[in-house]
Formats: structure tokens, sequence, C-alpha cells
């Protein structure tokens, strides 16, 4: 069953951020758009390329006005430890939460039970806490934060604009689409 359409619930986590520990619940990310970036675990090999990727693109999702949460099974306590011992993990300026009870993880249907650990699934979450789109990867697969940030930009072009649509490799500026029985066929 797609999760596209689904409502965020409630949810109370803590997070490492800012060289802080924050909580962050439903209420602290609602009126923005979110991007929750599960990945399976602090200290690992593909993860720190992922995240750091991120990281060097975080400026320009935040001024698309989307904030990053990663989330793994680790505890907040973790993400503080591998941003003392990572150079590429203590460039992180968004928050990473914690997720060691795997709520979050079930909740977005990526928990992988036998290993307590997340599968690499990202999630584009409107203001109003609804899952617009998301992708599930294998635990080798890494993720491209540039292709990220222009899922968020036609997600928001599309939300805002609820009469055309994005067509493929589509990125702000360039043309879209308006839905109509004279485009059946032709495209």
């Amino acid at each position: 069953m797609s999760l596209i359409g689904k409502k965020v619930q409630d949810f109370k986590a803590q997070a490492y951020h800012g060289g802080d520990f924050k909580e962050v619940t439903l209420d602290s990310i609602k009126g923005k758009w979110s991007v929750f970036f599960f990945y399976p675990a602090d200290f690992t090999f593909v993860c720190p390329t992922e995240l750091g990727d991120l990281a060097d693109n975080y400026a320009k999702f935040k001024e698309e006005g989307a904030e990053i949460y990663s989330v793994s099974t680790d505890t907040h306590f973790v993400h503080k430890a591998w941003a003392d011992a990572s150079e590429t993990i203590n460039k992180i300026q968004y928050p990473m939460i914690g997720d060691p009870t795997g709520a979050l993880a079930r909740q977005f249907d990526v928990m992988i039970e036998e290993e307590g650990l997340a599968l690499r699934g990202t999630f584009i979450v409107s203001p109003e806490g609804e899952i617009k789109a998301y992708e599930v990867h294998d635990a080798g697969v890494g993720r491209n934060a540039e292709e990220l940030l222009r899922k968020v930009q036609a997600c928001k072009f599309v939300h805002e604009h609820g009469d055309q649509v994005c067509p493929a490799k589509w990125t702000p500026g360039a043309e879209t689409l308006v839905p109509s029985l004279d485009l059946v066929g032709k495209l």
C-alpha cells in the first residue's frame, strides 16, 4: 500500500542539532516542507557520504523552505559522538533524530525488524504533514541530494500550482504541463 497522502502521526523524538539536544515533534514539522532521511546506522560506510552530501546542499533546501531530518535507530547521544569523531558529520547543520525504539522507522514503513535498523528511506512531507513523495533503497545504494532537492522543488510547485504538473527532469523555471484532453497522445 502506498504511503502517498498519508499524514505523519504524532511523534516525539530527541535530535542532535546545533551542538545541543532538542526535541522534535509533529508540531515542529508543521508549516514547512520537511525531508525525513532515514539511514541504517551511524559509524558506517555509505551513510556518511549521503549525510555529507545533504550537508553540502543544506543551504539550497533551506532556500526552498525545507528542513531536513536525518533519522537512524541510533540515539541522539550516538549522533553527537559521531559528529565529534567525524569531520563529515560535524559539518551537519540539520537535526539528526535518534529513533532507538524504531517508532519513526515503523511509522514510515522502513524498519528492518530483524536487524533493528532502518532502510534508506527518503520522504518529502508537505507543510500540512502529508507525504508527497518517497523513495526507499536497499542499504547498499546511496542517494543524491541534488536529485532530492529537485523533487522537493517539484512537490512544492505542484502543491502551489494544482492545475500544473512537472514532467521528467523538470527544474524550477522549466516548462510545466496543464493536463487536458488536448495533450493525450501528443507527448
